[in-house]
């Protein structure tokens, strides 16, 4: 469940790119679209940038609030 700090810092990256670490060391970097109590993350313009020279575009897409291991806003 989020934390007050994490809804804040959440609700701040609405709509900008975040990176997102996911278990498998799976990576994605999208546009944070939304988010509820659970951490399911709704990522707009997505893509899967776990191999870095070969990013896949995934357009929408729902990431499980329980597969999600990091959340980072990307620094502007």
């Amino acid at each position: 469940m989020a934390n007050d700090m994490t809804t804040k810092i959440l609700e701040e990256s609405l709509g900008k790119i975040v990176l997102v670490r996911l278990k498998g060391a799976k990576s994605l970097r999208g546009k944070l679209g939304g988010f509820d109590q659970h951490m399911n993350l709704v990522l707009e313009e997505a893509e899967d940038i776990s191999e870095a020279d070969k990013p896949k575009k995934l357009g929408t897409i729902i990431v499980r609030g329980d597969n999600v291991t990091i959340i980072s806003p990307t620094p502007r």
